[in-house]
């Protein structure tokens, strides 16, 4: 989640499917096909349908392009996305939120975290602290499973802003030309993930947090240079056919911050709902708990969205005065 930005099916498509059924609701959302998304998706649902007495619809879709054009638009196929990560999803941002004034961001985002991790074994039995120690070819061929001489490292799946920002800070940093930077769907890096966990392999991937595999797997995040943003410029895919030529990247990532976004239809078409989104504060702990039950523990989101609410009044409350 953090930094979908995938163009699965087109906007126009999503918007028939959705128009219709967009009337019989109060308010849309969107269920994406990874944990922390659909977290809190259907936290909001849970407390907009138990405390503002409002019937939510939801969307299957995880195609962030779409769902912003749809809050553009206002008419309700999509209402509500509640992982912005900014400042990975600034362009969206920029267009919709600042330029056009059709989006709106809450006011209370929470703090999130971005680089390269490694296992702490990896760490503690060879030495690999630092973003730097990746450049060196002794140490990247640890990381080589498919006897090539080149280390893997997993930087996101395709279509992630996040996964284009990781290929132009492979290639700035140096790393790149020692690595193969694997593009591919989360679920599968994070089984290779388990499996070197269980061997006792060396690993190293593009991390964020919160997430569940803190929880699960006892990683460190590799030391690098702090965020400067004169060392921190990256051109989007849909800012430029040359994106990647005029991007620089050699700094860490700045302060991530994750807001919930909504239409601005909805201070006319649910004000109740719009307040309440705007006030909504998410703690990361919380979330990476949630992210847990679900992504690790099966459970259903409505479930765990469900069981948080009944046990936490005093922090609904807060959300919804």
């Amino acid at each position: 989640m953090r930094r979908l930005i995938t163009t699965i099916g087109s906007a126009m498509a999503l918007i028939a499917i959705s128009a219709s059924s967009a009337l019989a609701v109060d308010a849309t959302l969107p269920d994406p096909n990874y944990p922390g998304g659909r977290a809190l998706t259907y936290m909001i649902k849970v407390v907009a349908e138990q405390r503002l007495g409002l019937e939510i619809g939801i969307e299957r879709t995880n195609a962030v392009p779409v769902i912003w054009k749809a809050m553009d638009r206002g008419k309700g196929e999509i209402d509500v996305w509640p992982e912005v990560w900014m400042p990975n999803q600034r362009a969206l941002v920029d267009e919709y939120v600042n330029e056009k004034g059709t989006v709106r961001l809450g006011s209370k985002p929470y703090m999130a975290s971005q680089g390269l991790c490694v296992t702490r074994k990896t760490k503690e039995e060879h030495g690999i602290s630092s973003i730097y120690d990746l450049i060196s070819a002794a140490n990247a061929r640890l990381f080589d499973t498919d006897g090539d001489g080149r280390g893997e490292l997993y930087i996101g799946p395709s279509g992630w802003i996040s996964t284009n920002v990781e290929k132009v800070r492979a290639r700035d940093y140096g790393y790149g030309e020692v690595f193969e930077l694997q593009v591919m769907e989360e679920p599968a890096a994070l089984a290779n993930l388990d499996a070197a966990v269980t061997k006792g392999n060396p690993f190293v991937f593009a991390c964020y947090g919160p997430h569940h595999i803190f929880k699960l797997h006892d990683l460190v995040m590799l030391e690098e240079p702090a965020h400067e943003p004169e060392k921190f410029k990256f051109v989007g895919p849909s800012e430029a056919t040359d994106w990647y030529e005029q991007s620089y990247v050699e700094s860490a990532w700045g302060e991530t911050l994750v807001y919930v976004s909504y239409s601005k239809s909805l201070e006319q078409r649910t004000p109740t709902l719009a307040a309440f989104l705007d006030n909504v504060h998410f703690d990361a702990d919380e979330v990476s708990g949630w992210i847990f039950e679900i992504g690790i523990n099966g459970r259903e989101p409505q479930e765990v969205a469900e069981e948080w609410v009944a046990n936490n009044p005093d922090a609904v409350d807060m959300w919804v005065q």
